[in-house]
């Protein structure tokens, strides 16, 4: 059975004008020059630094790009995006059509998820008739093991490598600049990746968001960021997710997702 859910912690923005997508290509984690009519991508804006700031997905919409974000946040992106356009000639406005998710499969009408086929797909526009609420796609989220940034991140805080975005097809490191790039592709070139968002699952409810993942009982191993009864995603580690870990007294496991290859861990820093 195919599920429909209206994603009501998404909101769109449409970016139009003649230098639209070059105005978004020098911005963004993701290549938009080529993005074709009715395309699903899913990229990211980052601070200069290099942390994640939006999480985004961008539709290709005849001359413009849709672009699918956290709707609390989006009146803070449509000030950013006003905030670098300058002479651009582009447009920033506010969408109101609605966001909705099929689950498992791509249901008619729905474009796949670009990050993994495990999600499903999205639809941009009438939401027509919905089988189950957002709570139970985001279950399934958690399920798949893929991070939700704009709950599982602080702004300005995490760096998009440790949110699996270069696993998910969220950055794209042969494309030209884009702010951030230092940062990101250094990290990538050097294989230094010390911490990933990962999931873990446990028996009971969720532990609060901010609980410390402890190795052995002592030692750090990461933080709780999100989750639900029996399983969340976390910031972990690498080199000490092997042993005995728990969250406020209770055994938890780190659950590495199909989609995710195994890299090597990094070498134990105390």
């Amino acid at each position: 059975m195919t599920n429909l859910a209206g994603l009501d912690s998404r909101a769109l923005i449409r970016v139009s004008g003649e230098d639209a997508k070059s105005f978004l290509n020098n911005l963004l984690t993701q290549e938009v020059e080529t993005l074709g009519e009715g395309e699903l991508r899913f990229g990211a804006l980052l601070s200069p630094p290099g942390r994640l700031l939006f999480d985004l997905f961008l539709f290709g919409d005849g001359d413009a790009v849709l672009l699918d974000v956290a709707a609390d946040r989006r009146e803070a992106l449509i000030q950013r995006l006003s905030m670098y356009k300058l002479r651009a000639r582009v447009e920033v406005a506010a969408d109101d059509r609605p966001v909705t998710a099929s689950w498992p499969a791509v249901a008619e009408g729905f474009v796949a998820d670009p990050r993994t086929a495990l999600l499903g797909g999205r639809r941009y526009g009438e939401t027509g008739t919905t089988t189950a609420p957002e709570a139970d796609y985001d279950a399934h989220r958690l399920a798949v093991g893929v991070p939700d940034p704009a709950r599982d991140t602080a702004v300005d805080r995490t760096y998009p490598i440790e949110a699996d975005f270069d696993l998910l097809n969220g950055i794209d490191f042969a494309k030209g600049c884009f702010v951030g790039q230092e940062t990101t592709s250094r990290m990538k070139r050097r294989g230094a990746i010390r911490n990933r968002m990962l999931p873990l699952v446990f028996d009971g409810p969720a532990p609060a968001v901010g609980a410390e993942v402890l190795l052995n009982g002592d030692r750090r191993a990461g933080e709780v960021m999100t989750g639900a009864d029996g399983s969340a995603i976390a910031l972990l580690r690498l080199d000490r997710i092997d042993g005995d870990l728990t969250v406020e007294g209770r055994s938890v496991t780190v659950r590495r997702p199909d989609w995710m290859p195994v890299e090597p861990a990094p070498h134990s820093e105390d």
